[in-house]
C-alpha cells in the first residue's frame, strides 16, 4: 500500500543515478538534462577523479569545488564522503529540486544507491532512479582481453531501472540489435531507450516526486522534436481507482516499451487526498499526497513508451481493471 507523505513535512529530494561504462555518454546524457526544459533547479553530483566534465559555456561562476550554472544548476564533485556532499549541495541558500549523480564509469551503482536508501539521510534524499547508458558500438569492446570489463557493464546494467543504449547512430541496426539481445539473454525485464548523442527527454529519465498536477501536461510530452522517436498516451477519469490494484499493475503487468508513467489518483482507499504515481523504467512509487481541497477529485495519468509499440487499447483496458467498481465486481 502507499506510503502517506503529511503536507506539513518537506519531501526528500529526488536522486537519479547515471551509471554506465567510461566513454558511453553519461556525461552528454547528463548535459542534455541539464540545460532541458524540465522546469526544476537541478543539483549534480560528479563521482569521479579529475575535473568536472561540463561543456565550459554552461559554466557561469565557481567557487571553490562548487560550480554554478546557468540554468540554475549547481555541481559538486564527490571528494569526501557522499553523505557530506548531499548535505553541502541541500544546505545551499536555494537547495535544487532534484539531484543528478553521475558515477563513476568503472563504479558498481549498488554502494551508491544503498546510500541514499540509508535511514540516516532518508528524510532528506531519496533514490528516484537509476539509469545506465550503454554505448552499443563499444559494448562488447575487450571482451576476449577483459571479459571482466563485460561482467560490470552487465551489473550496471542489472542495477538500472532503466538503460538507454547510447550510440546507435554509430553502431547500426545489427549491432544494436546484438546488444540488445545480450542484454536479454542475462537479464530479465530491462526497459531500453535506444538513443544517439544521449537524446532522451527529461520525462523519460526524470520523476519530479510529489509534483504539483499542474505540472502535468498530457498533451504535450514529451516535448521539442522526441515526437518519431517516443510515442504518449493519456488516461483520465473521474472514478476512483483500487490503489491496491494500480500497485500490482504498474509493478507486474506494465508492458515492457512503457519507460515512463506518472500521475496523480483520485483513489477508493484516500478519497480526501491525492495520490501520486511514479514509475521510471522498473521502479514504481505510490504515495498518499496532500488533501483536494478546492479541487475535484480525478485521476490523470499520462505514459511515454517506444515509438509504435505504445498499445493505448491494452494500457487502457489495464488501467480500467484497476477501477475501484471494477475491482469490487471481480470480487
Amino acid at each position: 500500500m502507499p506510503r502517506t507523505d503529511p503536507s506539513a513535512t518537506p519531501a526528500p529530494v529526488p536522486v537519479t543515478i547515471l551509471t554506465g561504462f567510461l566513454g558511453a555518454g553519461k556525461t552528454t546524457l547528463l548535459n542534455r538534462l541539464l540545460t532541458g526544459d524540465h522546469g526544476l533547479r537541478v543539483g549534480v553530483l560528479v563521482n569521479d577523479f579529475g575535473p568536472i566534465n561540463i561543456d565550459a559555456e554552461l559554466v557561469v561562476g565557481v567557487e571553490d569545488d562548487m560550480i554554478s550554472l546557468a540554468n540554475g544548476c549547481v555541481c559538486c564533485q564527490i571528494r569526501d564522503d557522499l553523505v557530506e556532499a548531499v548535505d553541502r549541495l541541500l544546505a545551499r541558500e536555494e537547495p535544487p529540486e532534484y539531484v543528478l549523480l553521475e558515477a563513476s564509469g568503472v563504479a558498481d551503482p549498488l554502494g551508491i544507491s544503498a546510500t541514499f536508501n540509508d535511514s540516516a539521510s532518508r528524510e532528506q534524499i531519496r533514490l528516484d532512479s537509476i539509469t545506465c547508458v550503454v554505448d552499443a558500438e563499444q559494448a562488447f569492446a575487450y571482451a576476449h582481453e577483459a571479459p571482466e570489463l563485460l561482467m560490470l557493464k552487465l551489473r550496471q546494467i542489472g542495477c538500472a531501472d532503466l538503460v538507454v543504449l547510447n550510440k546507435t547512430d554509430l553502431a547500426g541496426p545489427e549491432q544494436t540489435a546484438a546488444v540488445r539481445r545480450w542484454i536479454d539473454q542475462n537479464l530479465r525485464r530491462v526497459r531500453i531507450v535506444e538513443a544517439s548523442y544521449g537524446e532522451v527527454p527529461s520525462e523519460v529519465l526524470l520523476g519530479v516526486g510529489r509534483f504539483d498536477a499542474a505540472r502535468l501536461d498530457l498533451e504535450h510530452a514529451p516535448h521539442d522534436d522526441h515526437g518519431q522517436v517516443f510515442d504518449t498516451w493519456s488516461f483520465t477519469t473521474d472514478e476512483p481507482l483500487s490503489l491496491g490494484a494500480l500497485e500490482q499493475m504498474i509493478r507486474r503487468e506494465l508492458p515492457g516499451a512503457i519507460y515512463r508513467c506518472k500521475g496523480v489518483v483520485n483513489s477508493s482507499e484516500e478519497p480526501a487526498r491525492r495520490t501520486v504515481l511514479q514509475a521510471v523504467g522498473r521502479r514504481s512509487e505510490i504515495v498518499t499526497a496532500d488533501p483536494w481541497g478546492e479541487r475535484t477529485p480525478a485521476t490523470r495519468i499520462v505514459a511515454i513508451g517506444r515509438s509504435g509499440e505504445v498499445d493505448g487499447a491494452e494500457l487502457q483496458a489495464r488501467f480500467d481493471g484497476c477501477l475501484a467498481a471494477a475491482v469490487g465486481a471481480g470480487r
